[in-house]
C-alpha cells in the first residue's frame, strides 16, 4: 500500500518559483478526481478527459505556458506522467475540459502533447492499482519564460520536465487525489 507521506512531490526538489492562480470547474486541491478525468481502462470506468483548467498572475515576461500532470505514488520506481502538454501561447489563460483527450477539441493552436506514460500523446486518467491506497494527481501550469520549448510530440515526459525546469517563471499547483 501506497505511503503519499514517503514519495516526495515533483517540484520538491526544483529550485522554487513564484505562484501563480490556478483554478478548475473540475478538481480541486485534496479533493477525489471526478469520473469524467478518471481511465477507462485497466478496470476503471471513468470518461478519460483532461480537466478544465484557468490560471491567473503570470509575469508579464511569460512567453508560453505548459500543463503538466504526475502521480508521484505510481508503483513504478518513477511516477507516471498522465499529461504533458508544451507550447501553449501566452494569450491562452483557460483549457477546457477534454482538451487534453478525445478529439482534443479546444487545443490552442501550437500546442504540442508529449507522450503520457502509456506511450501515448495526450491525457490519459487515473488508473492506481486496487488496493494501492490513493494516489495524488499533481497538475501544474508552468509560466515559461520562452515561446517554444524547441521540442516535438516524441519528447519525453522527462525530458520536457528538464526544459521545464530551466525556462519556468511561475508555476500554480493542483493536487487531486483517487484510490480504488
Amino acid at each position: 500500500m501506497t505511503d503519499p507521506a514517503r514519495a516526495p512531490m515533483p517540484y520538491d526538489y526544483l529550485p522554487p518559483v513564484p505562484a501563480l492562480k490556478l483554478t478548475s470547474d473540475d478538481i480541486a486541491d485534496g479533493k477525489p478526481l471526478p469520473n469524467p478525468c478518471v481511465a477507462d481502462i485497466m478496470g476503471c470506468t471513468g470518461d478519460n478527459q483532461s480537466p478544465h483548467l484557468r490560471w491567473s498572475g503570470a509575469p508579464a515576461d511569460t512567453k508560453s505556458f505548459a500543463v503538466t500532470c504526475f502521480d508521484p505514488d505510481a508503483p513504478t520506481g518513477s511516477g507516471f506522467w498522465h499529461w504533458v502538454l508544451f507550447d501553449i501561447p501566452a494569450a491562452v489563460t483557460e483549457l477546457p475540459r477534454g482538451v487534453g483527450s478525445g478529439d482534443m477539441a479546444g487545443l490552442p493552436a501550437g500546442a504540442i502533447h508529449a507522450r503520457n506514460d502509456t506511450g501515448a500523446p495526450g491525457y490519459v486518467g487515473s488508473a492506481p492499482p486496487p488496493g494501492h491506497g490513493e494516489h495524488r494527481y499533481v497538475f501544474a501550469v508552468h509560466a515559461l519564460g520562452v515561446p517554444t520549448l524547441g521540442l516535438d510530440a516524441n519528447a519525453t515526459p522527462a525530458y520536457v520536465g528538464f526544459n521545464l525546469t530551466f525556462n519556468t517563471l511561475a508555476r500554480g499547483v493542483i493536487v487531486s487525489v483517487f484510490g480504488r
